[in-house]
């Protein structure tokens, strides 16, 4: 399975491309998208919306996960991420892609093991999951985090489908930024 993540941000949007063959995950790409910061918002959507989707006709991924974004102290920041999230989920979807979402908490949690770890930890653990020689940037980091955190949850979905156990038990639920089991 080809995994997409992406950390959507309007003026750099990082992207991850993760192979899973069997139980190994094997890096394939990864880099950022960067608008022009002194050009319209449209034409920064479009930048983000055209870059995703030749991003999805050159790696072919099965499915993309993208990290979901709470409100954050400015209020127009958020307005803004909320428009870049929008060009990529919509990107993503006119390439004809499934889209899982993620928490930044729940990524953090799944790759370092614990919902506050900072950058740095995140990029250090992305690094050795995927054995990589040096660290990704920040943005490219999380992207790939995203994706090694659905690979990690497939995994355990698949396992849980081979012992005909029923899934819908194992729902998760995040209420004030925590996530629990249903």
């Amino acid at each position: 399975m080809r995994i997409l993540g992406i950390d959507p941000g309007l003026r750099i949007t990082g992207y991850g491309v993760v192979d899973i063959v069997e139980s190994q995950q094997i890096y394939v790409a990864s880099g950022v998208i960067r608008s022009n910061s002194d050009a319209s918002l449209p034409d920064r959507l479009h930048t983000l919306f055209t870059g995703l989707c030749e991003l999805a006709e050159l790696y072919k991924p099965q499915v993309a996960v993208v990290e979901k974004v709470f409100v954050n102290v400015n209020p127009q920041s958020t307005l803004l991420l909320g428009q870049a999230r929008g060009a990529v989920l919509t990107a993503l979807t006119h390439s004809g892609i499934a889209v899982t979402e993620y928490t930044a908490l729940q990524i953090k949690q799944a790759i370092v093991g614990h919902g506050k770890a900072n950058k740095e930890q995140v990029q250090e653990m992305v690094k050795r999951l995927l054995k990589l020689p040096a660290h990704p940037s920040a943005d490219a980091a999380d992207a790939l985090a995203a994706a090694l955190t659905h690979a990690q949850s497939s995994k355990l979905l698949g396992a849980l489908a081979a012992k005909d156990l029923p899934t819908s038990i194992f729902k998760t639920r995040t209420r004030k930024g925590r996530t629990s089991w249903k």
